[in-house]
């Protein structure tokens, strides 16, 4: 298949086809001229890459789950760490959905007196300084 006929069946755009190939997650056949050709399999990869990006798995991490040749070698322990890391994602979004819907109804006559909303905000500015202590780190280790 040529480059149209992948983004047109993929739903992919032509220049995310390029980087992704660029990016060495998908890999085109011998191009005929000017026109990059891919084998069918390109469909499932890029399937595989939605999935992986849907889950938060950044494309190098997306990369590492295939092989050279192209074929799936998902890392089970990577599969088992990014829904663990989902699991507490959703923790703290219900319990941040909780405290909102308290502080919409929340009885007291502003939101600085409700204790409920003052520990809405302690949780929210201890996540923001985890996360950003979380980007300053040297890559690969945690602060």
């Amino acid at each position: 298949m040529d480059i149209s006929e992948v983004a047109r069946k993929s739903g992919v755009a032509a220049s995310a086809l390029r980087y992704y190939e660029r990016k060495g997650l998908i890999r085109s056949l011998e191009s005929a001229g000017a026109r990059r050709k891919f084998s069918p399999a390109v469909l499932d990869q890029l399937a595989l890459i939605a999935l992986g990006q849907a889950a938060g798995f950044s494309l190098d991490e997306i990369r590492a789950m295939f092989t050279p040749g192209g074929e799936p070698n998902i890392d089970r322990a990577m599969l088992a760490a990014k829904a663990d890391e989902l699991e507490r994602m959703v923790k703290r979004l219900k319990a941040m959905i909780e405290g909102l819907r308290h502080a919409a109804a929340c009885p007291a006559p502003s939101h600085a007196a409700c204790p409920s909303f003052q520990r809405l905000l302690k949780a929210a500015s201890a996540g923001a300084l985890e996360k950003r202590q979380r980007q300053l780190a040297p890559s690969g280790r945690k602060p």
